[in-house]
């Protein structure tokens, strides 16, 4: 029987790890403009330093979550947590854009050991009556991330961009050790298991080409030789890895958990918000930016309502998902971040910076609600021994939902914006609206919010028509 308060250092450890890895990812946009400058890095490089990232904690968090649940989640965590800290180091000490860039995709696998297994580790520890209420604290703390990070970087890269991952590493070696010393493995694991390695190589070669094409496409077209030939490779060994997991007995990802309603419709609407709301931040720094003339800092300042929505709105949400049905959570908050989208959609020039602000409160509100019930909804509907993988394809979808609004919307905005101007706002080394044909960029912006807007809907109607959870046994296979 597990001690009550273990439920709390187990949710401490995650939430450092989850706080430590968002307020990192704010800090470097910021910090990017001096990157470029000091390492004289093209601006491909420098791209790729700041989506390198996710792309391979995207590519990673299933076959991590697998692993975690055959051999245990407390020594993969731990060490993700160790391998971000010397990773951040190495990112202070690097004297190339390409270093950087390195060391940037070491960090994102020491993210995807720690995203992995740390909403499996709470689920892990709280009774099922209480998860949502801990996923919303979780939450909660990654709000205050987002809105730390780019205001806080602001202020470190004044003094050195260096000192954005100097900053990790006190923190990094602090969260290491406590959760070293404070966590545990709680659960049974069944012995002489198989890793599927066809499984996990066809898989992540798949998604691995999926995620350069829609990158790629992004910037160079998508009718480019090279992004054609990277579709056509994810398309092949995608179709491979889901015959693979259908034939054999102990699959990378068990195949029944997307054929079990509940949680079909639960990752389906985890994707399509991640479509709707991925791009949503990264379009109005162009907007704010390029149009309203503000610096980077004021624009991620201007940002901020949708983070403090969220803060408040997730803790709630997570403890009524403990009492009330998650499906109606879920569902709710999607629309009301469709509403948020709804007001952006009539976006103009002259659209005041307080009436964008509401907007994307409203949004945070949604976002705020959605996320603890859904998430609840997951891990509740998944045996003991199938969390870790659980957990990987919900972090999975929703990046690669992230990945192709960002996508989607490069090329919307893309014919509206030269390339020199494109460069000099992604990077925020541009303020004004130089180089933007402002009324066509303005209606790509309105185009592009509009198909979040309705992706937002179509992930509302999904998450309603989730059904009951489905009842597991214990540490076994099968259902």
């Amino acid at each position: 029987m597990k001690k009550d308060n273990y439920k709390w250092i187990a949710l401490s450890c995650t939430t450092i790890g989850a706080l430590l890895s968002v307020m990192s990812g704010g800090t470097l946009i910021v910090a990017l403009p001096n990157i470029m400058k000091e390492l004289k890095a093209d601006m491909g490089t420098v791209t790729w330093i700041l989506m390198g990232y996710m792309l391979v904690l995207t590519i990673l968090v299933p076959s991590i979550g697998r692993i975690a649940d055959m051999f245990g989640r407390k020594k993969l965590y731990v060490s993700g947590f160790a391998l971000f800290t010397a990773a951040s180091l190495l990112c202070a000490w690097s004297n190339t854009g390409m270093q950087l860039l390195v060391y940037r995709l070491i960090q994102g696998v020491g993210g995807a050991l720690m995203v992995a297994n740390s909403t499996a580790i709470v689920a892990d520890a709280f009774p099922k009556n209480e998860l949502g209420k801990a996923l919303g604290i979780n939450t909660m703390f990654i709000s205050i991330g987002s809105v730390i990070g780019p205001i806080l970087g602001g202020f470190l890269v004044s003094i050195g961009w260096r000192n954005i991952f100097y900053l990790n590493i006190p923190i990094g070696i602090i969260g290491t050790l406590w959760a070293a010393l404070r966590l545990k493995e709680t659960n049974c694991y069944i012995e002489k298991q198989k890793f599927d390695w066809l499984g996990t190589i066809s898989f992540t070669v798949g998604m691995f080409s999926l995620l350069m094409a829609l990158t790629i496409g992004s910037f160079s077209g998508w009718f480019n030789f090279k992004v054609m030939v990277l579709f056509a490779v994810a398309a092949v060994l995608m179709s491979a890895f889901v015959k693979i997991e259908n034939s054999i007995e102990q699959p990378m990802l068990d195949m029944r958990l997307l054929k079990t309603k509940v949680l079909a419709f639960a990752y389906a609407s985890n994707f399509f918000n991640g479509v709707a709301r991925g791009a949503v931040t990264f379009l109005m720094i162009f907007y704010l930016q390029g149009i309203k003339g503000v610096d980077p800092i004021t624009a991620g300042i201007f940002l901020t309502p949708f983070a403090i929505s969220m803060f408040i709105v997730s803790p709630i949400s997570g403890y009524l998902s403990d009492k009330y049905d998650s499906r109606l959570l879920s569902s709710v908050g999607l629309l009301i971040s469709a509403a948020g989208l709804l007001g952006l959609m009539c976006i103009e020039v002259k659209t005041s910076i307080f009436e964008l602000m509401v907007w994307m409160f409203i949004m945070g509100i949604g976002s705020g609600l959605f996320f603890s019930p859904n998430t609840n909804s997951i891990m509740g509907a998944v045996p003991v021994n199938k969390r870790g993988i659980a957990a990987g394809v919900r972090t999975m979808l929703m990046n690669a939902g992230s990945v192709l609004s960002i996508a989607v919307s490069m090329a919307v905005i893309g014919s509206s914006v030269s390339p020199e101007a494109m460069q000099g706002l992604f990077l925020g080394t541009q303020v004004g609206s130089q180089g933007i044909a402002v009324g066509s960029f303005i209606g790509g912006l309105r185009m592009a919010f509009t198909i979040s807007f309705g992706f937002s809907i179509l992930a509302a109607v999904l998450s309603y028509m989730r059904g009951p959870a489905p009842k597991w046994n214990a540490c076994e296979n099968v259902a």
